[in-house]
């Protein structure tokens, strides 16, 4: 179970909100409250790449909500988000 409080979470939070520019990346929203640091491959099941910022994306509380339970289904977008962002 992840605890929040934990200053590596902390810090593995931070980061990946500063590489999003504190704002949502899901696609056309452009929300900069209510932030959630999303694993991509979810920590459950990949504990190797928990603090790992390549591994997280920010998205909105509304956003966050509608992915989780379904990760799988929207790792390979999430992915590609990022690598577009490495090639511009």
């Amino acid at each position: 179970m992840r605890n929040y409080q934990d200053p590596i979470y902390k810090e593995w939070r931070k980061k990946v909100y500063a590489r999003d520019k504190h704002c949502c990346r899901w696609p056309g929203c452009n929300k900069r409250r209510g932030l959630q640091a999303h694993h991509i491959m979810k920590w459950s099941d990949y504990p190797g790449l928990r603090y790992e910022v390549g591994n997280g994306i920010t998205l909105c509380k509304q956003h966050h909500k509608m992915v989780t339970g379904n990760e799988d289904g929207y790792a390979s977008s999430f992915l590609r988000i990022l690598a577009n962002d490495r090639l511009q």
